[in-house]
């Protein structure tokens, strides 16, 4: 089985705020990652729209992708796009539902690919003028939910190991 290696590039989490979205997540050095996701943070859509599912645990995104979406004009960073986990060194396509993916002391497994929505909007270089071009630019590229198989701390700098062990 091959084995993929990357890092963690940076870490994002949003608190629970009331009237608020979850674009864009704030940078930290470290997390616990939970059975539910990063501690201290919400995700209102898989909390409300998807009833908290598990499956939608974390969103994870490579940072190549981020740098490719940057290439097409879009001023887009880690974290904009509400992703709770930045990767370096690992593909965008080396991330398939049913991939097992170590990061630092966790395991997760990846789910399903993020779908573009309109909550896009709300970052202030695409707006409610741009956002239905921007979610066009974003599909196929927005991110990989994943579930927690294992819950452990995670930090910046963190080696990730990516196997195509497939658990489904």
């Amino acid at each position: 089985m091959a084995v993929i290696e990357g890092r963690i590039q940076s870490l994002h989490l949003k608190p629970k705020v009331a009237g608020e979205r979850g674009l864009p997540k704030q940078a930290v050095p470290s997390a616990q990652i939970t059975a539910n996701g990063l501690a201290g943070d919400f995700n209102r859509y898989r909390t409300e729209a998807k009833g908290g599912t598990p499956d939608m645990a974390v969103l994870i995104m490579p940072l190549e992708t981020l740098e490719e979406i940057q290439a097409d004009g879009w001023p887009v960073e880690p974290g904009h796009i509400g992703e709770n986990i930045t990767t370096t060194g690992i593909g965008y396509a080396d991330l398939p539902p049913g991939t097992r993916v170590r990061i630092g002391e966790a395991d997760l497994e990846i789910t399903e690919a993020c779908q573009p929505c309109a909550n896009l909007r709300l970052l202030p270089y695409v707006g409610r003028a741009r956002v239905t071009e921007f979610i066009r630019t974003m599909i196929g590229r927005r991110g990989w939910y994943a579930r927690v198989i294992q819950p452990g701390p995670v930090q910046m700098g963190d080696v990730i190991k990516v196997s195509a062990e497939n658990v489904q």
